[in-house]
């Protein structure tokens, strides 16, 4: 008989951390950070935390259960980063306050980028995103907003708000180089020569600040700046 050695004492003698449904969750954010949204299963999230399958539907009653779950985690994250944004308050600057608490929250998704694609999928609506835009919603009242017009500006905003811009189409080429690019612009060149001229020139350089084919750190601004300034023109204007 092998007797045991110290790692194997070691090993015994270190506590068990218990499965938990907060702890499935934070392992699943943290698979889908590192082998993306489409490696989480049930089978690897098991792995992940280190036990059979069949012992996650204790605490998550499917798949789909595990997506909401995430959604809850990562809306959580926005909800203390936006909490801790600098910026002045609403009743002194309303864009300023409202601009810099967007921003901290496209933080967080650029964390997480697989994060956006997550929340397009989710047919229900999440109790933590109804809070966000509550917050949102509170946010445009202190400064100045109308309930009619926070309305309009919401509906503005869409998932700009949270931190993203949705896709208008998610093209074969999001994710590839540069190169790429230019061979795929080419060879649409001759049937849609404004798209592809458009490809051509709009190149994308700040990967880290890149969540979608055309949402990248610098295009994302320029929209939420022409969302803001307008918006205020409207609150400026009582309409």
């Amino acid at each position: 008989m092998i007797p045991p050695t110290d790692v194997d004492d070691e090993q015994a003698e270190r506590p068990r951390i218990p499965l938990s449904r907060r702890r499935v969750l934070r392992a699943a954010v943290g698979l889908a950070d590192r082998d993306g949204l489409d490696s989480l299963t049930m089978r690897r999230l098991a792995q992940e935390v280190g036990v059979e399958a069949m012992s996650l539907y204790h605490h998550v009653a499917n798949k789909q259960a595990v997506f909401d779950g995430v959604v809850e985690v990562v809306l959580g994250e926005i909800m203390a980063a936006v909490e801790k944004a600098e910026g002045p308050s609403p009743e002194e600057d309303w864009q300023a306050a409202l601009r810099s608490r967007i921003l901290a929250a496209r933080e967080v998704l650029l964390r997480h980028p697989w994060a956006p694609q997550l929340l397009e999928s989710r047919s229900g609506t999440s109790p933590f995103l109804i809070a966000y835009y509550d917050r949102v919603v509170g946010l445009l009242r202190a400064g100045g907003f109308s309930f009619d017009l926070a309305h309009r500006a919401l509906h503005v905003l869409g998932s700009r708000a949270l931190g993203f811009t949705q896709e208008l189409f998610r093209a074969d080429g999001a994710g590839t180089s540069n190169a790429e690019g230019a061979a795929m612009a080419e060879g649409m060149a001759d049937q849609f020569p404004n798209i592809a001229g458009m490809l051509v020139d709009a190149v994308h350089d700040d990967p880290d600040g890149t969540l979608g084919f055309c949402d990248d750190q610098f295009e994302f601004e320029f929209a939420l700046d022409l969302i803001l300034e307008g918006l205020e023109r409207r609150r400026a204007a009582g309409l």
